[in-house]
């Protein structure tokens, strides 16, 4: 079975913000090698209006090698999207969620389209959906060197002790560094 996967940038004092961070052509390959060994990413709306600004390096690439790599990754993954304002969606692997979460990330889970390839969370919005209903497998968290001071904090409004157990790290040469947990529970 398919694991769930929630992988998102934090800044050191605990806020989710993907434009808060330290994006070096290192971090850019991490996710883009994250992105292509995955057989979805779900997103709620937010983040994935946030995620469209990489369409528009598809049509003008950057100057940076791995910023166009990473732009090609994101929009080859066929992408899910939450949302109870959006009507319709322009990324061409991009569709709109026709069900719940819970409903739709069983089924996904179960699914042999993909392989075994993984399914990645990359909203804040849906990691804390998800951890309310005990469906995330694994835990990225990419922890930048960057005190925000203001923002999302990622485990908000959630109310069970969830005990994590560390399974490995990678750390980057601008000071990031990735934390991968497990459930303990699973």
């Amino acid at each position: 079975m398919k694991k769930i996967i929630a992988a998102i940038n934090m800044t050191l004092d605990g806020f989710c913000d993907h434009t808060a961070g330290i994006p070096d052509d290192e971090i850019h390959q991490h996710y883009t090698d994250l992105l292509s060994n995955a057989d979805t990413i779900l997103y709620g709306r937010i983040t994935y209006q946030l995620m469209e600004y990489w369409r528009t390096v598809l049509e003008t690439p950057s100057d940076k090698k791995s910023m166009n790599d990473f732009a090609i990754a994101i929009d080859k993954i066929p992408k899910i999207v939450f949302s109870h304002t959006l009507k319709n969606v322009q990324w061409k692997s991009a569709k709109l969620a026709n069900r719940g979460i819970e409903e739709e990330v069983l089924e996904l889970k179960q699914s042999r389209n993909g392989g075994s390839k993984d399914i990645l969370v990359g909203s804040r919005s849906l990691i804390i959906q998800l951890m309310k209903l005990n469906l995330i497998d694994e835990f990225q968290l990419c922890i930048h060197p960057v005190i925000a001071g203001t923002g999302l904090p990622l485990f908000e409004n959630i109310k069970d002790r969830t005990v994590l157990k560390l399974i490995k790290t990678k750390t980057f040469n601008v000071g990031a560094i990735t934390l991968y947990y497990e459930p303990k529970t699973k």
